[in-house]
Order: C-alpha cells, then structure tokens, then sequence
C-alpha cells in the first residue's frame, strides 16, 4: 500500500485553480520532497490531503483513507508541522508535550525525552519566548513522540538561520530508525535544504506536477553539456532533438545545452555529431533542474494562452 495516492485531485478557489488534477503516489517508507516556488499550491495540495480542505474534484488516499474521511483515529498516526501553524503560547514546552501526551496512545515519554535533549530545549520556557526556530523544534517533538506513520511538515525550514535548520534536519534524520517516521513528505521551495534529504521528488508549479521519480533517477538523466570547436553557429538541421531542453551559443564556436535524458553513451554521441570539438557534461543539483522544468512550463503558458 502507498502512504499517498492521488488521482485527478483538484482544488479550485473561485476562478484560481490552486492544485490541477494531480496524480500521483508517495511510496510507504520513502522521503518525498515535494518542491515548487511560492504559490506554487504545495501548501493547498497538503492541506487537501488532510481533510483540511475538501477537494474540488479527483480524490486521495492517505494511509488507505479517503482524505475527505480522515478522523481523530487515523490523525493518530498522521504527524503535521506547518510553517506559522497556531501553538497554546501561553504554554511551557514541558506542558505542551504533557497536553499532547494523552491525545496518543502511542506516546513514548523515552523518545521524548531524547528529542528535548536532541533540540535543547528548556521544559519550562513558555512558547511566546520561544525563537522561531525552537517554536519549530517543540512542534516537531511533539509529533515524533507519538510515532506517526506518516509525517508531512510544509515548509518547515522558512525564516530559520542554518544553524537551526542544520539542528532541525539532523534531529529528524539522526533518530535511530525505528524512532523515525516510516513516510516523510516535506513541501518547501528552499530546494537546496531538501536536496541531501530526498529519495523522491514532485516539482510542483502553477498547480500542476511537473515531474515526479526518484532524486537519483532525476539528477541521472539531467546534465548541462558544454560543446567547444568550429562548426557550431548556424542552426542544428531540423532543429535540436527533444531531450535538448534549453540551447544557447554565447559565442560562434561555443552551443551551451541542457540535456533531459542523458546516459552514459550520451557524451559519445555528441561528440560523433560535432567532429573535432570538446565535449564536456556537468551534473546538476535540483534546483538547477527545476529552474529549467520552470522555465519550460512558464513559456508553455504563456505560448497556451496567447
């Protein structure tokens, strides 16, 4: 069973189509990281996957529900932290956790305990006279200590300095693996501080997915190509092939390209297609490919409306 199935889920507000038929899966046990610049309709889609907005159209599962049933028992075993989600802030943290701890049957004091050291942070601090990084650091404690089976946290990292940011991750990653949530879903447009964490990942623009696989898989068949020698100013005949994504000639005997399905015999291949010249391939990070798959959907946009 997948953690999330999504199948043609929508979300209209008025005439703005937040999230555009959506389908896909998040493997049970995998780390997705589900990216997209700021009103990209992440935080709308998460929302929607937990019955805190009804869908306009399509449905989702999660854990084997229907999001549009999603109750108290199964948010049991559903952790949730958003970036500026309400907190008691007239609370200390060692309250909050002990309000929390009857909600869950599944509550484990020891975890706890080991996650207040982990984060450092004082029981007996109200939440109001808390940073906004060790704000962020109790809510996570107390959606880890009850051992949720899935965890989705929206844009977790906004506004906080690297150290803490640093702190967050490793809190979440370091926990031995039987204390760490089996399904991570991490929406953020920060696509650096997500990229060492991810196993799967959603380019979410406009709505719409752009693409959806595996981390490696994506960084595997992405590279920037880089071709120097004689030959190369006047235009390819027919036109670049599909998988040249982005082309560019700074200069006569240079051609600058984004290749979208690379393999090993790739580099080999352009060089038989420009005799004489250098070759040269450079992986890319994801934000390099997404700023691409971006740019390619915004001309698509604009070239559908006009």
């Amino acid at each position: 069973m997948n953690a999330i199935e999504c199948d043609n889920l929508s979300r209209s507000f008025g005439s703005v189509r937040a999230v555009r038929e959506l389908t896909f899966t998040v493997s049970t046990g995998s780390f997705f990281a589900l990216l997209g610049p700021n009103g990209a309709g992440k935080t709308t889609l998460l929302k929607t996957l937990l019955n805190l907005i009804r869908p306009s159209g399509g449905r989702a599962t999660v854990l084997g529900r229907d999001s549009t049933r999603l109750d108290a028992c199964d948010f049991r075993r559903i952790g949730y932290v958003a970036d500026g989600q309400d907190m008691p802030d007239w609370m200390t943290v060692g309250q909050l956790n002990a309000y929390c701890r009857p909600l869950y049957p599944t509550w484990d004091r020891d975890l706890e305990g080991r996650l207040m050291t982990v984060f450092d942070l004082p029981a007996d601090r109200p939440l109001r006279k808390l940073s906004r990084g060790m704000a962020m650091k109790a809510a996570l404690i107390t959606n880890l200590a009850f051992r949720p089976e899935l965890m989705i946290l929206d844009e977790p990292f906004s506004g906080l300095d690297p150290l803490v940011r640093d702190d967050f991750i490793q809190g979440l990653l370091e926990l031995p693996g039987d204390d760490r949530p089996r399904t991570v879903v991490v929406s953020s447009h920060d696509i650096d501080e997500v990229e060492r964490l991810a196993d799967d990942v959603g380019f979410l623009a406009d709505g719409r997915l752009l693409v959806h696989e595996p981390a490696d898989a994506l960084r595997g068949r992405f590279r920037t190509v880089e071709i120097v020698g004689p030959g190369l100013a006047g235009p390819s005949p027919g036109g670049p092939p599909a998988a040249w994504l982005e082309v560019g000639r700074p200069a006569e005997n240079v051609m600058r390209l984004v290749h979208g399905a690379f393999t090993p015999a790739s580099e080999a291949e352009l060089g038989a297609s420009f005799p004489g010249c250098r070759v040269t391939a450079r992986a890319m990070s994801l934000r390099e490919i997404f700023l691409v798959l971006a740019r390619r959907h915004q001309t698509a946009s604009v070239e559908e409306a006009a």
